[in-house]
């Protein structure tokens, strides 16, 4: 299991290689993640398991979680006592998710690009799913009275701050930072699902996860239609990302693995 700091390392240096990288059109930035010990005697190919689908996906990929269906869910599911990894991974997804929306709003401010403004609508709902899984299990919100702008992490509230800077340089610059934020959001709810058993907090994990896919692959789009540009996938492994972009939009109904990765970081 990864340690905080950890993640918190991987976080800040992955935004110094977007700001060095920003003005690129080529290059690539990231650490490389090291693969979790494999039991001996464990399965080589993971068997995929039916998810319920939570999500409403509008013509353009913007994927937002539905209240309702997650409310249907969870009353089907048990509540278990959770490990402090499982604990710490809803309270750094509570403020991953709510950091995406902030982003997207502030750069919406600025630009006035819709795909920013739809898609921080859409991290709406992947915030309000992770609180309300802090609520079934009684864990304290850390982003429970808290602005636009503002985090009880002290690295969230750097990486937004960073984030923030880097996208009010140009449109182009703020469709970039969107494109990795999702980047990110993608390898850390993959992580996160990783470190826990529990079927609800797997269901929530798997579609917020595939949400972030298809919002990755909205603001490659638009980043291609606007500028021409072709974006250098920061994070992701060249091969996980392409695999995600040359993808059509995913829809509801579908089936996911039990949030274990799917190509790991370049």
């Amino acid at each position: 299991m990864k340690q905080r700091h950890v993640w918190q390392s991987w976080w800040m240096a992955g935004l110094l290689a977007l700001t060095v990288v920003s003005g690129c059109a080529s290059g690539t930035a990231g650490g490389t993640a090291t693969p979790a010990a494999v039991p001996p005697d464990a399965p080589a190919v993971e068997t995929a398991v039916a998810t319920p689908d939570l999500l409403t996906v509008d013509a353009e990929g913007n994927t937002s979680v539905e209240p309702a269906a997650l409310e249907a869910a969870l009353a089907s599911m048990p509540v278990s006592e959770l490990t402090e990894a499982e604990i710490a991974g809803l309270v750094w997804m509570r403020e991953e998710e709510k950091l995406a929306r902030d982003v997207y709003l502030t750069l919406y401010e600025l630009w006035g690009q819709p795909v920013l403004q739809n898609i921080a609508n859409s991290e709406a709902t992947h915030t309000e799913a992770v609180l309300t899984l802090l609520e079934r299990y009684s864990i304290p919100d850390p982003a429970d009275g808290n602005a636009v702008g503002v985090f009880t992490n002290t690295e969230l509230q750097a990486l937004y701050d960073a984030l923030v800077k880097q996208g009010a340089e140009s449109l182009v610059a703020a469709l970039k930072v969107g494109a990795a934020v999702e980047e990110i959001d993608i390898l850390d709810l993959e992580e996160r699902s990783a470190e826990t058993e529990k079927t609800d907090i797997l269901t929530v994990y798997a579609n917020l996860t595939k949400g972030s896919r298809n919002h990755l692959r909205s603001f490659v789009r638009t980043l291609e239609r606007t500028s021409g540009e072709v974006y250098i996938p920061q994070y992701m492994s060249q091969k996980a990302y392409d695999a995600i972009v040359t993808g059509e939009i995913e829809r509801g109904g579908q089936s996911s693995s039990s949030g274990r990765r799917q190509g790991g970081r370049g």
